[in-house]
């Protein structure tokens, strides 16, 4: 390789920016997971409870989906250079509230910042590298970034929980500012400023109100269990921000000819399709890792380390087999790894309902392999048939939409797992204490028993209660794998790439 590549340019900073871009995409996808086996020492540091832990996931993925969209437009305005820098010096600075933060309010601030940020690198990153990789190997540059992100989400909690166990939980955010600064001095230091000769055009006032709607239905989500749903006044506001902001949007691309997301892309069957099983993809993902370390490290006494390492298998199973069917022969319909891929994440999750507080750690293993490989196979095969029939002037609008698509999915999906987990082990615990009897004596001789006795029995009660409601939320996810399943169906077979 020479530096004819990228006139101007040395062959050392090359390397570096193709290095620093790799190193962005990694490092805010690790930033995603990396607290999820940290979540006791969060509940204890922060005073968290159960039903905001949530809050450690959606905070930054929404902050993250709300931003992505006007990424490409804030580069052509003030050029990349610069929104970069911005962005991971404000990353930087959420990394550094995260330690900080003494409440769970806090700590939720400190991790939409840090979304927000993040929200550019890693459009700007597979920007820069399509600059400094030669058109041959632009090919490449897709399945290059997608195995780099979900290398970084999928090894966050083997990170975190070694790092939690050993060093405290706040060095789970101190791992990531020298990789910042190493970004930071590389962009600073290489990185050509590029910006667009005329402002480029962008439809504010959609996107402000999608946003809205999302926004507004995340916050109720996250929010109502707490607030106690429609009895509080604040629900009520961010329900009817919700309803207005996608119903204005809605309105909005009826009636007008440009806007955020062109109307011609939801007429493409299999790009609709596409993308709504790519959402519940999204439901399914990061969810079962926002249940799964809790259920380990509360609920079997794992310690943190042990827990991130049993969620290992999963991520070595979706990127080996996202590596091994990314470029599938062409004689192979591409449907058939939809079907296949949608069988084998079903099949996982419903591995998981078998899960008990007297099991060891391989079931834990198994499932999420199952699960890891199924999921690693939907996501190559559900880009091929999204983008197979779209209109190539569609594609840039097109893979921004169908990755948000993912996002919505996984920050809708926590929330909502998260409010049937609280309210399931509620009513398990009532159910169980309700009809319990201590070596089959009357429940009313309990009075006799020391307080010592009655903290342990509520405590069994209670383990037994919360296993039950997470075997529960699995089923959740498996019903939506099971309700998108027929979709694929309707799928048509894509043409073969020109």
């Amino acid at each position: 390789m020479n530096t004819a590549l990228n006139p101007g340019a040395t062959l050392t900073s090359h390397r570096f920016l193709i290095m620093a871009a790799m190193l962005a995409t990694y490092m805010q996808a690790m930033n995603i997971s990396i607290p999820n086996a940290a979540v006791l020492y969060l509940e204890g540091a922060l005073s968290m409870t159960d039903d905001e832990l949530g809050w450690v996931f959606t905070s930054y993925i929404a902050a993250s989906a709300v931003v992505l969209p006007i990424t490409h437009w804030l580069a052509g305005k003030y050029g990349r250079k610069a929104v970069f820098q911005i962005s991971i010096t404000l990353f930087s600075v959420g990394l550094i509230l995260d330690t900080l933060a003494t409440t769970p309010l806090q700590f939720a601030a400190a991790r939409i910042l840090q979304g927000a940020a993040s929200g550019t690198l890693a459009p700007l990153s597979i920007s820069i590298l399509l600059d400094e990789l030669p058109p041959l190997r632009h090919g490449h540059i897709g399945i290059l970034w997608s195995v780099t992100a979900l290398l970084g989400m999928l090894s966050g909690p083997g990170i975190g929980g070694w790092l939690s166990e050993y060093a405290g939980w706040r060095s789970i955010f101190y791992i990531s500012l020298p990789l910042a600064a190493f970004i930071a001095l590389t962009m600073g230091l290489y990185l050509k400023e590029k910006k667009a000769e005329k402002s480029p055009p962008f439809d504010f006032f959609g996107m402000a109100v999608f946003s809205m709607g999302v926004i507004g239905l995340q916050m109720l989500l996250d929010r109502g269990e707490r607030m106690e749903w429609f009895a509080s006044p604040e629900i009520w506001a961010e329900a009817i921000a919700s309803v207005l902001g996608f119903y204005l949007y809605i309105v909005h691309v009826l009636t007008k000819d440009e806007h955020f997301l062109h109307k011609d892309l939801f007429k493409d069957r299999n790009f609709g399709v596409s993308t709504v099983i790519f959402f519940a993809l999204g439901f399914v993902l990061l969810p079962t890792l926002a249940l799964t370390s809790p259920m380990l490290e509360e609920l079997l006494g794992y310690p943190a380390h042990t827990a991130g390492d049993i969620t290992i298998p999963r991520g070595v199973a979706l990127v080996g087999t996202l590596l091994l069917t990314w470029s599938p022969p062409a004689r192979i319909d591409n449907r058939l790894f939809v079907i296949v891929g949608l069988g084998l994440g079903i099949y996982g999750n419903w591995q998981m309902l078998g899960y008990s507080p007297l099991m060891d750690g391989w079931p834990v293993v198994l499932a999420g392999a199952t699960q890891g490989a199924g999921l690693g196979m939907l996501m190559p095969a559900l880009t091929r048939s999204a983008f197979s029939t779209l209109n190539p002037k569609f594609r840039s609008e097109g893979t921004m939409f169908f990755n948000l698509s993912r996002l919505y999915g996984s920050t809708i999906g926590i929330a909502i797992v998260q409010i049937f987990l609280f309210n399931n082990t509620q009513a398990m615990h009532l159910a169980l204490a309700k009809n319990l009897r201590p070596y089959r004596i009357g429940s009313d001789e309990a009075s006799s028993m020391s307080v010592q006795g009655l903290a342990m029995m509520n405590d069994l009660v209670t383990g037994q209660a919360a296993i039950i409601a997470i075997i529960d939320q699995f089923k959740i996810l498996l019903v939506a794998l099971l309700i998108v399943s027929p979709l694929a169906l309707l799928l048509r077979k894509p043409r073969p790439a020109n």
